[in-house]
């Protein structure tokens, strides 16, 4: 059971675990491995022969496992978020050397992975907080990785991350060093709020094809597959159009329409959400995408709320074939809605904390590997190749090109919804994201007004410098005193 030298352990061998030790050994380096139950380890050994006599080694206990490492030590968790990865530390580190690295690569909130760095510092330990994208399948064949941290540690582990992403012909394996601190798994978080506002906007695409424009489920297996030869090419249009085409194995009809329309909630959208209120960043669509999730799960007052609006009847005869167009556009149109509300986030967060992120670089690792992973991806790259300053994709010359020819397509395709009663809040937000964005004045001013008829907020003039209070109300009594 034993091996010494192995290049780099792997701790926590569930589905992420075992595929990562697996993808590791594949592309020859020793691999050794452990787990609290016994039986995973075991488990993972025999599929590694079983994959071809893989280099993965197994160990029942954390003092062999540690041993079994080249120094210095590298070790990769993948338990889940919270006090499990700190149970996991405590368990390895007494074991570990000053210079050794411990990887987390769960989804974990961006200052417990700083609080966990301080820590390990104290102990002359090296740590990196990566972000793994791509599941089962990414984590077995390529994943996308987002590591920051100790720029040490990584340097250390370089050439195995750079063989085990994913990798693109034309840019390289989708791994970079993201930046210092908790910033790995701080762009984690941002990649899984834009995976909220992708599969929110798609779903939304599908119930106006199916609700509004009567589409079968083969039909819209068609369009999407159709959808996915072209610019909105992705693994989530790609994993789309598989869904339609999928029949019930255990009744009539398609999978798709036994699904129970509830769905489950992670810490990502949330945490994004909380984090674009507090540094000011506007995010409407990821936003609407979160609050789907909540009015989803509530089921039971949904169903009794449909018995009450039973004889609502909404909509009308729409042509299929133009609105499966429109609503393709409108599709492309709220995307790009949805990632410049993602990307903005990442400079603002890096302003912040002195990160030094690159928004275009990091566009680039999710181009493969990951659940986001699209033809798209290249021309945000693109965008922030053409300008590394790019304050929003909107006002980037290709984008907003794009967006004037897709504009219409949106507002018909909202305005079909409305009309039949279909909840579009993803595209939606993104149609009210982009007309405040484009308008050089909006409606705001008043707000404002009113704030300082109530408070005394003071407000600012289009025409003059300096910060100014008005008496509204007694301007307002004398202007309706009456006249003699």
């Amino acid at each position: 059971m034993a091996a010494t030298s192995t290049r780099i352990g792997v701790a926590g061998l569930a589905v992420m675990g075992k595929n990562m030790a697996l993808n590791i050994a594949e592309k020859g380096f020793p691999v050794s491995v452990y787990n609290r139950t016994a039986s995973k380890v075991d488990d993972t050994v025999q599929r590694a022969k079983a994959e071809g006599n893989l280099p993965v080694y197994g160990f029942h206990d954390p003092k062999s496992f540690i041993n079994s490492i080249q120094k210095p030590r590298v070790v990769l968790i993948l338990v889940k978020a919270g006090a499990p990865v700190d149970d996991t530390i405590n368990t390895l580190s007494p074991f570990m050397e000053t210079g050794d690295c411990i990887i987390d690569g769960g989804n974990e909130w961006y200052e417990t992975t700083e609080r966990r760095q301080k820590a390990m510092a104290e102990l002359g330990l090296l740590y990196l907080g990566m972000g793994v994208s791509g599941g089962e399948e990414g984590a077995r064949n390529g994943p996308s990785l987002m590591p920051g941290g100790s720029i040490d540690a990584y340097k250390n582990i370089e050439d195995i991350l750079l063989n085990v992403a994913a990798q693109v012909s034309d840019s390289g394996p989708c791994v970079t060093y993201v930046g210092e601190g908790g910033s790995g798994h701080f762009v984690k978080m941002v990649h899984n709020a834009v995976e909220y506002g992708d599969m929110q906007l798609i779903t939304e695409a599908s119930d106006v094809l199916k609700s509004a424009g009567k589409l079968s489920n083969e039909e819209i297996h068609e369009v999407f597959s159709e959808w996915n030869r072209g610019e909105l090419r992705s693994y989530l249009i790609e994993i789309t159009a598989h869904i339609f085409e999928v029949k019930d194995d255990k009744g009539k009809g398609y999978l798709v329409d036994k699904v129970l329309d509830k769905t489950s909630l992670k810490d990502n959208g949330r945490w994004f959400v909380q984090q674009a209120a507090e540094l000011s960043v506007s995010a409407p669509t990821i936003a609407a995408s979160l609050d789907a999730r909540y009015l989803c799960g509530l089921k039971g007052e949904r169903v009794e709320a449909a018995k009450v609006y039973q004889s609502a009847e909404f909509g009308g005869e729409v042509n299929k074939e133009k609105l499966i167009n429109d609503v393709k556009q409108a599709l492309y149109a709220s995307k790009i809605c949805n990632y410049a509300q993602g990307m903005n986030l990442i400079p603002a967060k890096s302003a912040e904390k002195g990160w030094s992120l690159k928004p275009g670089e990091i566009a680039r690792i999710w181009k493969a590997g990951c659940v986001v992973q699209g033809v798209f991806l290249e021309r945000v790259r693109k965008a922030y190749d053409r300008n590394p300053d790019l304050v929003n994709l909107l006002v980037d010359p290709e984008f907003a090109k794009e967006m004037m020819q897709r504009q219409s397509a949106l507002r018909r395709v909202v305005c079909v919804a409305i009309n039949c009663g279909v909840s579009t809040p993803g595209m939606s937000a993104s149609l009210a994201y982009f007309d405040s964005y484009r308008r050089e004045r909006v409606a705001t001013s008043l707000v404002q007004a009113q704030l300082d008829y109530f408070g005394a907020h003071t407000y600012e003039r289009i025409d003059m410098e300096g910060s100014f209070h008005t008496d509204w109300i007694k301007i307002v009594k004398r202007m309706n005193e009456p006249t003699n």
